[in-house]
């Protein structure tokens, strides 16, 4: 069966194609993406400009019609923190519907962090005991933790890198005053965080997903994602605080020559490097894995065990929602 998951994210918007059924791994069949950072398109009021909302809709409509020419017999659409924290997020959703027939369904930041540590969960296993997630997207930071197939608890907070660039970083290269500002900042939000899921007990495992958090692995020494999904990634917070202070003294071209570092989150990599290291830092973490399955893959999983307990009756077919619009 193949499966498409199409991510309205704060960066990027993202088509990953999945042939799956109940009880075996997904694998990755074909990805349609596109840098659209809809956060950079919110204005002072909190709406998405017009311009933002037609290239969304464009790429949605090109994400549809990728589905179809990649025989993809169910889609699920959703959007994240862009999203649901702009003041007409309702309105430019319900404008992709009419145009594409895709209706996008926003999750929140609560949902968002449960969904991915359904993920790690699935591919660190029992064995991995206690987890603990973290999360870093561009407009939000999610953390969660558990020992069982769901999280005993789930919280998002403000802190995702595209944000924190924005709101904290006057230019390119922020000042020192800038950088310690943000710092003390990112430790004020996240001590209550931690505060509350340690409360659950210690984790056996700590794991990072995300872009950003592969980025700051790879930056720190974990083997390239061309080695594949299987290699073990860990990145040590000793090793997050010397880059994270290097990327201070450096500006975004520089940062792109670092590896797995892309041009359109070189501006963002150095906020994302202080809150992971405020988060390392507030959990007493000094090692952590990385994970390559996270968002996508959980609502993947969900919608997996959906069908094998309730049957198919209900799948999405992208051939007849581009048939529904056209009419």
């Amino acid at each position: 069966m193949r499966l498409g998951v199409l991510d309205v994210g704060s960066n990027t918007v993202h088509l990953l194609l999945l042939d799956g059924n109940a009880g075996i791994r997904p694998e990755p069949y074909a990805s349609h993406k596109m840098g659209l950072q809809l956060v950079r398109y919110i204005d002072a009021d909190g709406n998405i400009s017009d311009e933002g909302r037609n290239k969304l809709t464009e790429f949605v409509g090109s994400a549809l019609d990728f589905a179809i020419e990649n025989n993809a017999e169910d889609l699920l659409a959703f959007a994240t923190s862009a999203i649901r924290e702009s003041t007409n997020g309702a309105a430019v959703l319900q404008y992709v519907q009419n145009k594409t027939g895709v209706t996008l369904t926003e999750i929140s930041g609560d949902q968002e962090a449960a969904i991915t540590y359904h993920a790690v969960r699935h591919w660190q296993g029992w064995g991995a005991g206690r987890i603990l997630n973290f999360d870093i997207g561009g407009g939000s930071f999610e953390f969660s933790t558990g020992v069982n197939a769901f999280p005993d608890d789930a919280i998002s907070v403000p802190l995702g890198a595209t944000r924190l660039t924005g709101d904290w970083f006057s230019d390119e290269m922020p000042t020192p005053k800038e950088v310690k500002k943000l710092r003390k900042y990112t430790r004020e939000v996240l001590e209550p965080v931690a505060e509350d899921l340690l409360a659950y007990g210690q984790p056996h495992m700590t794991v990072g997903t995300s872009k950003t958090f592969r980025s700051l692995a790879r930056i720190c020494g974990a083997a390239s994602y061309s080695a594949g999904p299987h290699v073990k990634r860990e990145m040590r917070l000793e090793d997050l605080r010397l880059w994270s202070r290097r990327m201070e003294a450096m500006s975004p071209a520089d940062r792109v020559d670092l590896p797995g570092v892309s041009e359109m989150r070189s501006h963002q990599i150095l906020a994302g490097a202080i809150a992971a290291e405020a988060a390392m830092e507030v959990f007493d973490i000094e090692v952590m894995r990385v994970s390559p399955w996270a968002l996508r893959e959980g609502l993947i999983l969900r919608r997996l065990n959906h069908f094998a307990t309730q049957g198919t009756a209900n799948m999405i077919s992208p051939k007849s929602i581009a048939e529904g619009a056209r009419r």
